[in-house]
């Protein structure tokens, strides 16, 4: 064999290596394992454990991919404030249930603080814009609800603190 065609075997090889450790990577990241938890593993062992990471997300009955979606619902949820409390209306406790279904439709509950707020009509469609945005969101639904009726007990510790509630 000549010089280069053994280079060219050479260099096969070590693409095939970097091929098959970035195709672990990237099933370990599909299973809620990060690619630096893997990072210079031998691609059966990064297999092994995505493969285990999934059991245990299964066995949790929870979806990965909707744990993710329902924490960026609630980033945008907090980026809404109240116009006559300084509270963003998930420590504000104006959310009452976030659904997410396998097919990524998101079912947003919430109320208001009371019937005759001024952001009655505005707000529910605000919610629904926002949640819109966030990635991975399919159909966004906002339903509003006066039950049960809000009440200041429904605040966030954390935002109690920021109102001199404690």
């Amino acid at each position: 064999m000549t010089d280069t065609l053994k280079d060219m075997i050479n260099q096969a090889a070590r693409e095939a290596d970097e091929l098959a450790e970035k195709v672990s990577q990237a099933q370990a990241a599909a299973h809620g394992v990060a690619p630096s938890d893997v990072d210079g593993w031998p691609p059966e062992a990064a297999a092994e454990m995505a493969a285990r990471r999934a059991a245990e997300v299964e066995a949790s009955g929870a979806h990965n991919h909707e744990l993710a979606l329902k924490d960026r619902v609630v980033e945008a949820l907090k980026s809404i404030y109240d116009p006559e409390i300084p509270v963003n209306i998930y420590d504000l406790g104006l959310i009452y249930e976030i659904n997410i279904d396998d097919a990524r439709n998101t079912q947003v509950v919430m109320t208001l603080t009371s019937p005759h707020c001024p952001v009655a009509e505005s707000m529910p469609a605000e919610v629904e814009a926002r949640v819109r945005l966030v990635p991975g969101t399919a159909d966004v639904s906002v339903d509003l609800t006066w039950e049960p009726p809000w009440n200041p007990d429904s605040i966030s510790d954390e935002a109690k603190l920021e109102l001199g509630m404690f």
